[in-house]
Formats: C-alpha cells, structure tokens, sequence
C-alpha cells in the first residue's frame, strides 16, 4: 500500500457553521480521522479542530471520496446527529464516473457487503453473512467517446465501501478507483466519487437544511 500522502493543508473554511455543528468539504486524499500510526495523524477532524476544538465527527467519507461531511459541535449534538443518521432521516447523494457506458437510466444494486478480512480494507459481497446493503443509482450523462458515464448515487444503507463495491458489481466501477476499479483505476488521477448534496432537519430547531458541493471532476 502506498505511503499517505494528504493534500496540502490550505485551510478549511466550513460551508455551514452555528453553534451545535458544521459542514464542510473534504478533500480527496484526506482521512477523516486519524489512521494507525504517527504518518496518518493529519486528517479533516484534526485540521477543523484547529479553528473549533469542539468539532467531533459524525460520519466519514473514505480517504479517496471528496465531499460534505457534518461534524457536531459537542458531545449532545453528537450523540442527535447520530442518530439522525442511524435512523436513515439523512439524504446523502453523491455523484460518480464510472467506466462504460450505463445502459439503465435509473435502478438499484442490493447485495450483502461484508470485510474481506484477509484483504482489508476491501469489502466483499457474501449472501450468506454481508450485512444488507442497498444503492440507488440515476444516470446523469452519457459520454460515448471516453466510454464513461456520469451517475449520482444513493446509498439507502452506510456499509464501508458500499458505493464502490456496488458499482463494480454491476459491471461499472468507479474510475480512479484503486480497490475494485481494475483497469479503470488508469482511467482517473483520483476515484471519481463526491458527495455533493446533503440534507437533513436540524435536531433543535427542526429547520430543513440543504447543502450542495458541485464536484471538482
């Protein structure tokens, strides 16, 4: 596996921030929280935490995704966000190029996903102990000359890997990516994958919150 290599720190200024959380746009190639080891300390929540020392993370994206990510600001907000996303009352929808051309303008990929445990951190699929998972997926654009197509992405459920196992299993992986891409890992200078729209009610004040990152591909 190659060393971490994260992008250089320019500051992170959040899209949102009130009292009891923030949202903000990480970057391709940055953890969102510490790796083992000393080399993998540098990550969103240690950068964010610089400018808000109460900041904690509610959830993650891989290293490889860019996109919205909500952090809590203290411990009580933490423990409503959770569960907000526990309870699925968060829509998250990002957006991907995958390789070839996309026959189906809409559908669904529900497979099992479990650790391939030998092969960490790859994920894998198995019908007999993979936990539920389930993909909705939505074609945006075609593009015949480079054979790849433009989707945006729903993931019902939260699995580990979920959106690139899913896609490769249904013959398309995400470019760029470097566990289940193959060939088209060659295709991308990065994996093609951002969570570009996030929504969800405000935990104490029930005000619908939208949040849109137009993605850097």
């Amino acid at each position: 596996m190659s060393a971490y290599c994260p992008p250089v720190d320019t500051g992170l200024t959040p899209l949102f921030v009130d009292d009891t959380l923030l949202i903000v746009d990480k970057p391709a190639g940055l953890l969102s929280v510490p790796g083992r080891g000393e080399d993998k300390a540098d990550c969103l929540v240690s950068r964010i935490q610089v400018q808000f020392p109460d900041a904690l993370i509610v959830h993650r994206l891989d290293m490889s995704t860019s996109g919205l990510l909500v952090l809590a600001r203290g411990e009580e907000m933490h423990r409503l966000l959770s569960k907000l996303f526990r309870d699925r009352l968060v829509d998250k929808r990002y957006v991907a190029v995958v390789d070839g051309l996309l026959k189906a303008e809409q559908g669904e990929v529900e497979l099992p996903l479990i650790c391939d445990w030998p092969n960490r951190p790859r994920q894998k699929v198995d019908f007999d102990i993979g936990k539920p998972s389930l993909t909705r997926f939505r074609r945006l654009e075609l593009d015949p000359v480079n054979k790849v197509t433009r989707v945006e992405l729903e993931p019902f459920t939260g699995r580990s890997h979920q959106l690139r196992v899913h896609m490769a299993e249904l013959g398309h992986p995400i470019l760029g990516d470097d566990l289940y891409a193959g060939a088209a890992e060659g295709k991308a200078d990065r994996l093609l994958l951002h969570a570009m729209d996030l929504a969800f009610s405000h935990p104490l004040t029930g005000e619908a919150l939208r949040f849109h990152c137009p993605p850097p591909f």
